[in-house]
């Protein structure tokens, strides 16, 4: 398995501080996060710095903007924007040869099935509508799995896999918030899964333990072959690597 960490662990660090980490310390991926500082509009429109990606032998995936957008809302200006948001991810991660993009699947803020429903259509036309552009750009769109929750979309893996069918897209299982279902070795059976988000948790909420210390089933973690350790500090990161590492022997 390829490992690498997401940069929720180093957030406000710079890019070269990321992939310098990742190298000295043996990782083969980085995840950047794309909220605050790293914002793809304010990079794209800065367009410095940029050139640092073609200088390390680190796979690169990106995870769009997610804080305050949504694919599913009922409002068109705030799914136009998120809409705008993807494309912008999309487009960094082509000029700077990024694998792949994550984006998540949108959410309800009124706990009603025809709210749910009219949700998951406005959810899925977006996501089509940006995987399209992906496709134009040579990027890999992946739709996230979230917590087992009735707001949120792709909670279970036959939605997941309904969402992946129709927007033509890969996808990312977040084995955290699998393990916030009932059954969450039912996502490893998805396809088209494009990698995996590695933490733990105790099994009702998405905490974002190193792994290990929550309830999540390490066995699962068995044959992927690209995973991305997302958790708060670094210290918990290298702390889940060795685990990795030795579950590997």
């Amino acid at each position: 398995m390829k490992i690498g960490f997401s940069t929720l662990a180093l957030f406000m660090k710079s890019f070269e501080d990321f992939l310098d980490m990742a190298t000295a310390d043996g990782f083969q991926l980085v995840e950047i996060l794309c909220e605050g500082p790293y914002w793809p509009r304010n990079i794209l429109t800065q367009g410095e710095g940029l050139e640092v990606f073609s200088s390390y032998d680190v796979d690169v995936f990106l995870h769009a903007p997610t804080i305050d957008l949504n694919p599913a809302s009922l409002n068109p200006g705030i799914r136009e924007e998120t809409m705008r948001q993807i494309n912008e991810t999309l487009e960094l991660a082509s000029i700077i040869g990024a694998k792949a993009i994550t984006t998540h699947p949108g959410m309800i803020h009124r706990l009603e099935d025809r709210v749910r429903e009219m949700g998951k259509y406005f959810a899925i036309e977006t996501l089509k509508e940006a995987n399209n552009y992906a496709e134009d750009l040579g990027v890999i769109l992946s739709v996230e799995n979230m917590p087992g929750r009735y707001a949120y979309f792709c909670n279970t893996a036959p939605e997941h896999s309904y969402f992946l069918e129709q927007c033509g897209c890969h996808g990312t299982v977040d084995l955290g918030h699998a393990n916030t279902t009932n059954h969450p070795d039912s996502f490893l059976e998805l396809e088209r899964i494009y990698y995996y988000h590695l933490s733990d948790n105790n099994g009702n909420k998405d905490q974002h333990r190193a792994l290990g210390e929550g309830t999540l089933d390490l066995n699962l973690i068995n044959g992927i072959e690209r995973g991305i350790i997302e958790l708060n500090n670094y210290e918990d990161v290298l702390k889940s690597r060795n685990l990795l590492l030795q579950l590997a022997k």
